[in-house]
């Protein structure tokens, strides 16, 4: 995967369709990632680069309790795919 604004935006589309909601903030997080697992928020550092940002978000993945058919179509190919990256690292 590039490590573009295209690619952060689509990565982010996944996780917003999942029903959580992302947010850039600034704070002392030690792993630059925060879950609000009650409210279904995603917390992220707002000073992590494109290519942190969207490492960040896959990592997350596993994490989220993200019900694939929930996903439109193109998530849940796009969400399988990082999946298989996530298994691979």
């Amino acid at each position: 995967m590039k490590y573009t604004q295209n690619s952060l935006d689509k990565v982010e589309r996944v996780i917003e369709d999942g029903g959580y909601i992302i947010r850039y903030e600034r704070g002392t997080f030690q792993s630059g990632y925060c879950i609000l697992q009650e409210k279904k928020v995603v917390v992220l550092n707002k000073f992590l680069p494109t290519e942190g940002r969207i490492n960040t978000l896959i990592d997350l993945l596993p994490l989220l309790n993200l019900n694939i058919d929930d996903l439109t179509h193109e998530s849940q190919k796009l969400y399988e795919e990082m999946m298989t990256m996530e298994i691979h690292k």
